[in-house]
């Protein structure tokens, strides 16, 4: 959002232009402006008041052909993931009194760990902002055009509580555009917690599906095995899918996540170790693992998936703000920050695209990660349903997965795109 004009900058720059117009206007005598000025009255000695603003004029956009008002807004760097000829993950943060698009309060699928606001924050100012692409527009959220779009398909979210938050979204955005939200329901009339495997919610006025699978590491998790040492407690088979990924296939969207849980604390502190076949990888990195687990999900898509009917995303990691020596502080800031000091970056990211860009099916990258790098503002910080353990990996709902949806319904919709056939 424009916040307005910066005086000082701008006399600044007339005030160049006063004191560099007589040296430039030997340039303009010589035809850069093309004007004819006569010599001896160079500015104003004696010359026409009208040569003296074209002289003026010319000068200015000489010297200043792009000046531009001053904004509040936080820029990504630049990525290589776009949209047609319009990159949208690159972009920039801006004001918009709009948003939020929803109450978490009043949408029974939001998670009330993710409820901030429920949870005694009192700050809305990090429910203010929208996401603007560099060159182009995101266009404006609908949800009834969204849902006549949606009508009779099938959406399906896998991956990690990251994940779960991007599907309760959703779905909270999709029910402002619902009359009857008791049409609107969990199919299997299950709660919405941290551990089930599988949520399903049904907008029945449009014949409408949207799962969530929890699959943290999208590969087959495996008992130990036999003579395994005392230290391994269970396995990753990185060479097999999750048995649940056979549900996945009868779907128009997929969207997968995944890379909190590859940790050494969530892997081999927990007793987990890495297989391959029969044999156990106990020295094996956990991005090499990582890698090995994408390229198999990887080939799962490319000879499990009808990519006629079905479109495949995958979004990046989502950046987070701890700090601290350990890593182990949350201090959630209350404006996005200036600097992404780094975490525009992530090794994770760039395994999940490099390994996309060989994938035979067609699969689009949702690279969110230097979006998400501005906003540690918006994390759920102490303001969860469990206020002693702060949060600073988790985002508030409303808030900046809600952009991840306008942007994935962005692709969903384009006119120009192959999405839903």
């Amino acid at each position: 959002m424009v916040t307005g004009f910066s005086l000082s900058s701008l006399f600044g720059h007339f005030r160049s232009v006063y004191y560099e117009v007589f040296s430039f206007s030997n340039k303009l005598i010589k035809g850069h402006c093309k004007i004819w000025i006569f010599q001896p009255f160079y500015v104003l000695a004696s010359g026409s008041l009208v040569t003296f603003l074209l002289a003026i004029m010319c000068a200015y956009l000489y010297l200043f052909p792009k000046f531009q008002p001053v904004t509040d807004s936080y820029e990504t760097p630049k990525s290589s993931n776009s949209v047609g000829s319009c990159n949208v993950f690159e972009g920039t943060w801006i004001q918009d009194e709009t948003y939020p698009l929803y109450n978490a309060s009043d949408c029974p699928f939001a998670e009330r760990g993710f409820n901030c606001l429920a949870n005694g924050r009192k700050d809305r100012r990090y429910t203010k902002w929208r996401w603007k692409p560099n060159n182009c527009e995101i266009p404006s959220f609908n949800a009834r055009e969204i849902l006549e779009k949606l009508r009779g398909k099938r959406i399906a979210f896998v991956g990690d509580s990251l994940s779960r938050t991007q599907w309760e979204s959703m779905i909270c955005l999709l029910m402002t555009g619902v009359e009857d939200k008791r049409s609107v329901y969990e199919i299997n009339g299950n709660k919405i917690t941290k551990r089930i495997r599988f949520l399903g919610v049904r907008f029945s006025s449009f014949n409408l599906r949207i799962d969530f699978y929890r699959s943290v590491f999208l590969v087959q998790p495996g008992p130990v095995p036999r003579h395994a040492p005392k230290r391994v407690k269970s396995t990753l088979k990185l060479d097999q899918m999750d048995h649940i990924s056979k549900e996945w296939t009868d779907t128009d969207v997929l969207i997968f996540n995944s890379g909190h849980w590859w940790t050494r604390t969530k892997l081999f502190e927990m007793g987990c170790y890495f297989q391959v076949g029969g044999s156990l990888k106990l020295g094996m990195p956990t991005t090499t693992a990582f890698k090995a687990a994408l390229n198999t999900w990887a080939s799962w898509v490319d000879t499990s998936i009808n990519t006629n009917r079905t479109s495949v995303f995958f979004r990046t990691f989502e950046a987070s703000h701890w700090s601290g020596r350990n890593r182990n502080s949350c201090k959630v800031s209350r404006h996005p920050s200036l600097d992404t000091k780094g975490k525009d970056r992530s090794s994770i990211s760039d395994t999940i695209i490099d390994v996309v860009k060989k994938t035979a099916a067609p699969v689009t990258v949702l690279h969110v990660t230097p979006m998400g790098a501005f906003r540690g503002d918006a994390h759920v910080g102490s303001w969860s349903d469990n206020p002693s353990v702060p949060d600073c990996s988790h985002w508030c709902l409303p808030g900046v997965p809600d952009m991840w949806n306008e942007i994935l319904f962005s692709y969903l919709l384009s006119k120009n795109g192959t999405y839903l056939q």
